[in-house]
C-alpha cells in the first residue's frame, strides 16, 4: 500500500475517534469512576484481545493458504488484522473501512485477486460464525431461563434471522456471491450506472474472486471448517470479557452459569449492534442491546435478591462503559499499527494453486 493511501486511512480513522469521544454520551468523570471500579480487572479485559485478534489471524491465515502460499509474515498479517478491526469499529458501515485496508495491504504479497478474496472470505466467515453464536444463546436461553413476553418474541425472530443468515451464506459459499452482489446493486437507483460499468470492467475478475470463493467450501473443506471453528471458538472465548465485569458487579451463581449469562449478554448485544451496523462504533446500539439483555436475565445479585429494573440499568451501564474503554483503545493501538512496520515492500508471487 502506498504511505498516502496508509495515511488517508489513518486520518480518517483518527477523526472517526474524535468524533465519537466529542459525542459520547458519558462524562470523562463517570467513565473514570468505572474504570477505577473495574481496577486491575481493566488489565485483563484489555488483555484478552491479543490472543484473540490472534486467533482472527490464524483464522484469516487459514483462509489465504487454502487458495495458495501465504508470503506475508504472520507478525505482519496479525498487525493488519488489528488495524483491519479498528477501522471497522471507527467508520461508518464497519466493512467500508477495514476491508479495503486489508486488501490494499495484502495485495503486494499475495496479488489483488487472491487478497480480495480472502478478505471477503474471512469478513464472511466471521459474520457466519457471528449467525451460529446467536443460534447458540438462543437454544440456551431456551433451555435455562424463563421466558417472559418479550422474550418469547425475540428468540424466535432471533433464530429465524440467524437461519437465514446460515443458509443465505451457505449458498454463497457454494457458488460465490461477488457477482450476485454487483448484479443486486446494479438494479439499485442511483448505482445502476456504476454497477453495470464495474461489472463489465471487473467481470472476470469478479468471477476469478467467486470461484476462489467456491473453491474453499467445495474443494478445501478442512481450510473451511478449520477456520470456521477459530472464529467460533473466538467469539465464545469472548464472553469470558463479560463473565469478568458480572464477577466485578457482584452478580451470583456458579462460574458456568455466569459464563452462560455472559455468553447470552454479548450475543444479544452483538446482534442487535450488528443491526445497527451503520452507526461508528455501534453507538446505542450496544448499550441498548447490554440493558435489554442484562434487565431479561433475572440475574442475582450481592444479597442474593434478584436485581431490580434499576441495578440492572447500572450493570449494563457498567459493562457497555468498560467495553467501550476496550474498543477506544484497541482502536488507537489499530491505527498506530498502521503506522509501524511499513517499509517491507514485496511483490506478489509469479504464481497461486488453483
Amino acid at each position: 500500500m502506498s504511505k498516502k493511501a496508509r495515511n488517508i486511512f489513518f486520518i480518517f480513522g483518527l477523526v472517526a475517534i474524535i468524533v465519537m469521544i466529542l459525542t459520547f454520551k458519558v462524562s470523562f468523570v463517570e467513565m473514570w469512576h468505572h474504570i477505577q471500579h473495574a481496577g486491575y480487572w481493566i488489565f485483563a479485559i484489555l488483555g484478552m484481545w491479543i490472543p484473540l485478534y490472534f486467533m482472527n489471524t490464524l483464522a484469516w491465515r487459514i483462509i489465504i493458504r487454502g487458495s495458495g502460499d501465504c508470503t506475508i509474515p504472520l507478525w505482519k498479517l496479525y498487525k493488519v488484522t488489528i488495524s483491519g478491526f479498528a477501522l471497522n469499529y471507527a467508520t461508518p458501515g464497519g466493512l467500508m473501512g477495514g476491508e479495503p485496508y486489508k486488501i490494499m495491504e495484502l495485495s503486494a504479497y499475495i496479488g489483488r485477486e487472491r487478497a480480495t478474496s480472502s478478505v471477503l472470505l474471512f469478513a464472511m466467515m466471521h459474520i457466519f460464525a457471528h449467525f451460529w453464536y446467536w443460534i447458540t444463546a438462543v437454544i440456551l436461553y431456551f433451555i435455562f431461563i424463563p421466558l417472559d413476553f418479550h422474550m418469547s418474541i425475540l428468540l424466535p425472530c432471533m433464530a429465524l434471522f440467524s437461519l437465514a443468515g446460515i443458509y443465505l451464506f451457505l449458498r454463497g459459499y457454494k457458488n460465490g456471491m461477488v457477482m450476485k452482489v454487483v448484479r443486486f446493486v446494479s438494479h439499485i437507483p442511483g448505482c445502476r450506472k456504476w454497477g453495470q460499468r464495474f461489472m463489465q470492467t471487473h467481470q472476470d475478475e469478479l468471477r476469478n474472486i467467486d470461484s476462489q470463493i467456491a473453491q474453499l467450501h467445495n474443494q478445501n473443506k478442512h481450510s473451511f471448517y478449520g477456520s470456521f471453528a477459530i472464529e467460533y471458538i473466538g467469539r465464545v472465548l469472548q464472553s469470558f470479557e463479560i463473565f469478568f465485569m458480572l464477577r466485578l458487579v457482584g452478580i451470583q451463581g456458579s462460574m458456568p452459569q455466569l459464563f452462560m449469562y455472559s455468553l447470552i449478554i454479548l450475543s444479544f448485544t452483538s446482534f442487535l449492534a450488528n443491526l445497527l451496523f451503520f452507526m461508528p462504533l455501534q453507538l446505542g446500539g450496544r448499550e441498548g442491546g447490554f440493558a435489554m439483555s442484562t434487565a431479561e436475565m433475572k440475574m442475582a445479585g450481592v444479597n442474593g435478591t434478584l436485581l431490580t429494573l434499576k441495578e440492572a440499568m447500572t450493570t449494563a451501564v457498567f459493562i457497555s462503559i468498560i467495553c467501550r474503554v476496550r474498543e477506544l483503545v484497541w482502536t488507537a493501538i489499530g491505527l498506530l499499527l498502521m503506522k509501524l512496520g511499513t517499509n517491507d515492500r514485496r511483490q506478489p508471487p509469479a504464481s497461486t494453486k488453483t
